[in-house]
Parts: structure tokens; sequence; C-alpha cells
């Protein structure tokens, strides 16, 4: 059974942040949100709650882009693309897996296979929009 968590303006916060963007933001990115609403908050605060928000599902990580860990809020099954040029990271929904190759990955590695994340790279329209003229 999970320990039940004091709730906490910071904590709220930085919750919210997240879920009020699309942008799969960096930690240093919702600090820089937050820090002239709540001046006493540090950048600690903002990663211990981030890895404490994925331990207990709340969000993802999206994965490290040009060296940065990226998260997201929304938890359904999705895809994602991260642009190579600007460093984007773009929702990719209605992209599933056929369930065989749940079923291949466990037998692979004789493990339980409980989840993935799909990965895309490529250039994102803004990008691509000066090259298209």
């Amino acid at each position: 059974m999970e320990p039940v968590r004091k709730h906490s303006q910071k904590r709220d916060a930085i919750l919210s942040c997240l879920r009020g963007t699309t942008c799969h933001p960096t930690a240093e990115w919702v600090y820089q949100q937050l820090k002239p609403a709540i001046p006493d908050l540090s950048l600690g605060t903002v990663y211990r709650n981030l890895a404490m928000f994925k331990k207990t599902g709340e969000i993802r990580s999206v994965g490290i882009v040009d060296g940065m860990e990226r998260f997201d809020a929304n938890i359904a099954p999705h895809a994602h693309l991260i642009c190579t040029c600007c460093d984007a990271v773009l929702d990719a929904h209605g992209i599933e897996l056929p369930p065989e190759i749940l079923h291949n990955a466990a037998s692979a590695t004789r493990a339980r296979v409980s989840g993935y994340q799909i990965l895309f790279y490529g250039i994102c329209p803004n990008c691509l929009e000066p090259h298209q003229n």
C-alpha cells in the first residue's frame, strides 16, 4: 500500500504546471514557470517531486532529449516524435503495437512486459515549414 502523501502548495503547483502544458517540459522549464509565483521554490524541490510523480505513475518520462529529461503528464498510452532539429517533443496519438510484439518481447527477455513507449525521430512541422517553400 502506498504511503499517504501530504499535499503542499509547491507539489500541487508542480503537478498542475505539468498537466497544463503539452510541451513535454524539463524540470528547469517547470522551475522557471513557477519561480515568479513561488519565490522560495528550489530546483531540487522540482526534481524531487518529479521523481515522486514518476514513481507514483502520475507523470512519465519521455526520455532524455539534448541531455535533459522531458516529462509528460498525459499518462494515457501514446507515442512521441522528437524533432532532431529543434528538440521539440510532439504527441503522436493513435499508434499502437500489435499484441504479438508485446508477446515476442516477453518471450525474448523471459520477462513480464507491463508497458512500452514508442519514440519517433524526425523533423517537426515548424522546422519543416521553411524547407517547404
